[in-house]
């Protein structure tokens, strides 16, 4: 098994499976989190070739990206075997990929996490936050025709990955829901550091979209 090869290979895999993918979870955003791991990696340690190959292929079975109920691993899992990686590196990237979204977290307590676990998911929650955070949520609630804003209901509180999951809140509300939480569920210092700014700046853009809510008056 030659690493330059798979993550090369990997690379052209997971362009071709997100070339028309619309709902903010494109090449572009695999490209920002692994820049972002990177950055975490260098305070934080830890396995960079299974960091890598996680923040590469974590999106590529996502049920939003292949329009299912559920989840499919088997997609990165075959793409690694077909690969010859090793069976142990198989195994943590997948277990990365299975339990380090925000909806899996809310039915299922994840401890003891090793510190690639935390990069990559990390990683991929900054970039879920500020500038890029506000446009991909609203890149996801258009593709999911959602509604910009409904003034007559409020944020919701979901006990389940289900439940979560089953929500079709609008994109401001999507904020209140799930967005504004991220900061304070990072693992690793380096994130936290970066993540201070852009929740800020989500703060500003929310406190600014209400008071253009009405219009002119």
């Amino acid at each position: 098994m030659n690493k330059n090869t798979v993550i090369a290979e990997a690379e052209a895999f997971v362009q071709d499976a997100l070339e028309k993918e619309s709902s903010g979870h494109d090449w572009w955003h695999i490209v920002r989190v692994r820049n972002n791991a990177k950055h975490i990696f260098a305070t934080e340690g830890g396995d960079w070739f299974v960091i890598e190959l996680a923040a590469l292929l974590h999106d590529v079975g996502d049920r939003k990206v292949i329009g299912k109920d559920e989840d499919d691993y088997t997609i990165a899992e075959s793409f690694l075997t077909s690969q010859n990686v090793d069976i142990h590196i198989v195994e943590q990237v997948l277990y990365i990929i299975k339990n380090m979204s925000y909806s899996h977290s809310i039915s299922n307590t994840v401890s003891d996490t090793p510190i690639e676990f935390q990069v990559v998911q990390d990683a991929d929650r900054l970039d879920a936050i500020g500038a890029i955070g506000i446009a991909r949520a609203f890149a996801f609630g258009g593709n999911r025709h959602r509604q910009l804003y409904d003034p007559t209901t409020k944020a919701k509180e979901y006990a389940s990955t289900k439940e979560y999951r089953q929500s079709e809140s609008s994109t401001f509300h999507h904020f209140e829901e799930k967005l504004l939480h991220i900061k304070d569920l990072l693992n690793t210092t380096a994130a936290k550091s970066i993540a201070s700014d852009r929740d800020q700046y989500m703060r500003g853009f929310m406190t600014q979209f209400l008071d253009e809510w009405d219009g002119l008056k």
